[in-house]
């Protein structure tokens, strides 16, 4: 019986990918958007929004967190098993982060 080689072993591995160059521009564009999330961030805080401030603040932090995933951590080049892993993670965290809001919400503050 023949043996598979060590290259060949690492050819076959579920995690194996391209290299991917990220030009410097896609980055400047990812950045820029990074900073005008930011602004509306702070821009949301000013708003009165009742107890929607929390959900307006976790909804534009997720799609910061997406694009810093994908970009900056080079998740959008990666494996599928890679996606997959991080997917699983990303849902772990929208599913606790509802189930906190979700009680948030029904509490009666100073009611009690």
């Amino acid at each position: 019986m023949i043996e598979p080689s060590h290259q060949e072993v690492l050819d076959t591995e579920p995690t194996k990918h391209e290299v991917h160059i990220v030009s410097p521009k896609l980055y400047a564009i990812i950045f820029g958007t990074l900073l005008c999330f930011t602004a509306l961030t702070v821009a949301a805080s000013y708003l009165e929004l009742g107890v929607f401030n929390a959900v307006v603040a976790l909804a534009i932090a997720c799609i910061k967190a997406v694009l810093v995933i994908l970009f900056f951590m080079h998740v959008k080049y990666s494996s599928r098993l890679t996606k997959l892993t991080v997917a699983a993670g990303f849902f772990t965290f929208l599913v606790l982060i509802t189930m906190s809001l979700t009680d948030y919400v029904s509490r009666a503050w100073g009611l009690w």
